[in-house]
């Protein structure tokens, strides 16, 4: 944990203002070979906590750029609510999965939908594609896959 926002988080309610950590987007990551990057949600804990959710997955195998590279191993998963399509939580294993987190945690942190981030551009070839078809998989139907 990046101990970093909860000492601006403390700064900020010394001061007379709303400090404030989303424990549910800061990113664990585990840099092993391949990465393994998590934000948000588990199935378990959903399942735990009886929310009606969407899987997305998409696999590295998928994926032009891993495949340029010869890192194709591992996959992106998306969770999102059933019911909101709000992103609960996302799982990667993978190349580069330590920064492709980022961008889970950027849709979690401002309430994005996996829609929302399917319909954004993303820069061809790149491994960030494969999050972005994951969350078309959590809404829809992933092109490549």
């Amino acid at each position: 944990v990046d101990n970093t926002w909860e000492g601006i988080a403390c700064v900020e309610s010394l001061a007379g203002f709303a400090g404030h950590v989303n424990y549910d987007a800061i990113p664990g990551v585990v840099y092993t070979f391949p990465e393994v990057a998590t934000v948000g949600k588990s199935e378990d804990e959903l399942k735990e906590e009886g929310v009606a959710y969407n899987v997305g997955n998409f696999p590295f195998s998928a994926n032009s750029r891993a495949r340029a590279v010869d890192q194709s191993d591992g996959f992106v998963k998306i969770l999102s609510c059933k019911t909101t399509d709000r992103i609960l939580g996302c799982h990667i294993i993978g190349p580069n999965a330590g920064e492709m987190i980022a961008e889970a945690v950027l849709g979690m942190e401002y309430g994005a939908s996996s829609e929302d981030i399917a319909r954004t551009c993303h820069a061809h070839p790149t491994l960030s594609e494969a999050f972005k078809e994951a969350c078309m998989a959590t809404y829809d139907q992933p092109i490549h896959f």
